[in-house]
C-alpha cells in the first residue's frame, strides 16, 4: 500500500450544516483528549450503552491518541463555535491481511443531529479511505441503533453479517452486532 497523502492538507476547514449551523472541521491532535472525554461525558445516556469502546476513560482515549501517532487512526473533529459537535474516526492497519478495510466511527452530538453533520464527517472519512487506496469500509453497530443503521444505510452501506449475542454494553447487556460494510469506489455517488 502506497503512503497516505498528508491528510493535514485539507484542514481546517469550514463546512454549513442543512440548518445554517457553521462548522469547522480539523484533524484531532493529542491535545484533544480531554475535549473528547468531556463531549463523551455530554452524550446522552442511551449514546453511552452503545459506544463501541468507552471514550469517557482516560485510559481509552490514551490509545485512541497512541493509535493516532501511530498512523493507525485518523479521527475528524467538528466544531461549532469552539464547543465540539462530533467526530469520525477511520481505523485501519496497512500491516495486517485486511489491509484493504478501514473501519469507520462517527458520533454526532445531540444538538446537531439530523442536520447533515453525520454525513459530512462520513464524506470526510471516504475522502481519506480514497486517499489510502482503502477498497472497504466497515461500520459496527448494534441492531438496536435503527438511526446509526438507517444513517449508513442512506450512504450505501449494507448489511454483511448479524452476530448473535456478540457484543456487551455498559449496563453488561449482551446485545447483537450488525456488521455494515461499503466498497470504496462509487461513495460520492450516496453523498450528493
Amino acid at each position: 500500500m502506497s503512503a497516505m497523502p498528508d491528510p493535514r492538507a485539507a484542514y481546517p476547514r469550514a463546512v454549513t450544516l442543512s440548518s445554517g449551523s457553521a462548522i469547522q472541521l480539523r484533524l484531532m491532535t493529542p491535545a484533544d483528549a480531554d475535549r473528547i472525554m468531556a463531549f463523551a461525558r455530554a452524550l446522552p445516556a442511551d449514546d453511552l450503552l452503545f459506544l463501541r469502546t468507552d471514550i469517557t476513560d482516560p485510559g481509552v482515549v490514551a490509545q485512541w491518541v497512541r493509535n493516532l501517532g501511530a498512523g493507525r487512526t485518523i479521527t475528524v473533529l467538528a466544531e461549532a463555535d469552539g464547543d465540539l459537535a462530533g467526530y469520525a474516526s477511520l481505523h485501519y492497519s496497512e500491516i495486517n491481511w485486511q489491509r484493504h478495510l478501514g473501519e469507520i466511527r462517527l458520533q454526532a452530538g445531540a444538538r446537531f443531529r439530523s442536520q447533515g453533520l453525520g454525513r459530512a464527517l462520513a464524506g470526510e472519512i471516504f475522502g481519506i479511505a480514497r486517499g489510502l487506496k482503502l477498497r472497504k469500509l466497515v461500520a459496527q453497530m448494534t441492531t438496536d441503533q435503527r438511526g446509526a443503521v438507517a444513517t449508513f444505510e442512506r450512504l450505501g452501506f449494507r448489511p454483511e453479517a448479524l452476530l448473535q449475542d456478540f457484543v456487551m454494553d455498559r449496563a453488561g447487556r449482551t446485545r447483537d452486532l450488525m456488521v455494515m460494510a461499503y466498497d470504496v469506489e462509487g461513495l460520492t455517488d450516496h453523498l450528493d
